[in-house]
């Protein structure tokens, strides 16, 4: 019903930036929340941010607060990702997902894309 595909990975120094796309396609409910989620070599996924499709409810992480801030353009059916300072500690797979309710939780998200690489050097 929905396909998500991330976009905007790569390489990066320490204190770089880089802004990920999430372009979703089919059916997009009102209600639903976009999530951006992330997962390192040897660890589990964990959560990054949220976002409400009306852009009303935000979440982060306590590791990405004042780092990293979600959007959305809904008329475009884009959520993004913007990441400021980025750190060694921050590479990962990074993963969008799509759910009926803003959660932290991986499981309660309906839709995934395949993911973007990001490598953050020292």
């Amino acid at each position: 019903q929905v396909q998500l595909v991330e976009s905007g990975g790569g390489l990066v120094q320490a204190g770089g930036s880089l802004r990920l796309s999430c372009a979703a396609s089919g059916r997009i409910f009102s209600s639903y929340a976009m999530g951006w989620f992330r997962q390192a070599p040897e660890k589990e996924r964990e959560f990054v941010a949220a976002i409400s499709w009306s852009g009303s409810s935000i979440y982060y992480a306590d590791s990405v607060k004042g780092r990293f801030t979600i959007s959305i353009n809904n008329a475009k059916n884009t959520v993004y990702l913007q990441m400021n300072s980025l750190k060694p500690e921050d590479t990962a797979v990074y993963y969008c997902a799509a759910g009926l309710g803003v959660s932290v939780s991986s499981g309660l998200y309906d839709y995934w894309g395949q993911g973007t690489q990001v490598t953050v050097s020292s």
